[in-house]
């Protein structure tokens, strides 16, 4: 499942990416598209970590045996929508208070690169012990 959102994700980040370069240049503000392009590059980077959590659960499924993995992949898949989509969505539909999300979605993506480096450190110490 992880290896669908990440790909999902990938997928939206590129085509929100054209449609803001193509067709919202003209009628957004500089202020806009500066969130825009750190709401596309956050997704684009989410996503392929997503992606690589969901080919080691394909290459092997005992590693999602660990519980913290799980959770990192659910809080990085919760925090990207949290985080870019309220992005996308308040610019498309002209509502900054949509942005109110962002916080919650940027504190889900820490929590997930810290429960993800805790977890390559986990796997690290076992391996030399």
């Amino acid at each position: 499942m992880f290896l669908f959102f990440g790909a999902l994700f990938g997928f939206v980040s590129v085509a929100f990416g054209a449609f803001a370069a193509h067709g919202l240049n003209d009628v957004a503000s500089d202020a806009s598209l500066n969130s825009l392009a750190v709401a596309i590059k956050y997704n684009q980077i989410n996503a392929v970590v997503i992606s690589a959590i969901g080919l080691a659960q394909i290459a092997n499924p005992k590693i999602m045996n660990m519980s913290l993995l799980n959770w990192s992949a659910w809080l990085f898949i919760i925090g990207t929508g949290l985080f870019s989509f309220s992005v996308y969505l308040s610019v498309v539909f002209e509502s900054p208070g949509l942005t109110s999300l962002m916080p919650f979605g940027g504190m889900m993506i820490i929590a997930a690169w810290l429960l993800t480096a805790y977890v390559g450190f986990a796997i690290a110490r076992d391996q030399n012990e």
